[in-house]
């Protein structure tokens, strides 16, 4: 008999992008459920739509459950499903965007069973649409957390 699976959705934000940002995730498995959100004073959106699925993971323990992950981000599903992101390692995640996210998920993902599944974004799922208001609230709200790759790379390359 298998486990139950764990079901998870996430979005990310960014005002201006990159501007403020911010992250959301609902994670559910039986009858529990359990919402995260964070905000960043400068960010992008892909790389609060990646964070959103680490953090998300970050939370589970049991990682004997299949996971099913509900994304609207086109970059993070077909990152993962069309095997961009198994190319991206084996180049050393040369000229990749986001390199530091990549990794860290990288590293999680032969951790756990995952699905994942690209959704229309306001497309009036209920959980879609929670995610969507946690990570925009999150980005409007003045944060103050430093998506520190982020604004050094930016630095870097004279952006800021």
């Amino acid at each position: 008999m298998s486990s139950p699976s764990i079901v998870i959705y996430t979005d990310g934000a960014a005002l201006g992008n990159p501007g403020p940002g911010g992250y959301g995730a609902v994670l559910m498995f039986g009858p529990h459920r359990r919402e995260l959100s964070e905000g960043f004073r400068l960010t992008t959106n892909n790389r609060m739509e990646l964070l959103a699925v680490i953090k998300a993971l970050q939370l589970i323990q049991d990682k004997s459950h299949s996971i099913n992950i509900y994304t609207d981000s086109k970059y993070v599903c077909d990152a993962i499903e069309k095997g961009w992101l198994e190319n991206w390692r084996k180049k050393g995640y040369a000229k990749v965007k986001n390199p530091d996210l990549w990794q860290m998920f990288y590293k999680m993902k032969t951790e756990y069973k995952l699905k994942f599944h690209w959704v229309k974004g306001h497309a009036g799922i209920p959980e879609n649409e929670r995610c969507d208001y946690l990570a925009t609230t999150a980005a409007k709200a003045k944060p103050t957390n430093i998506d520190t790759f982020y604004e050094q790379q930016s630095k870097e390359d004279g952006l800021l």
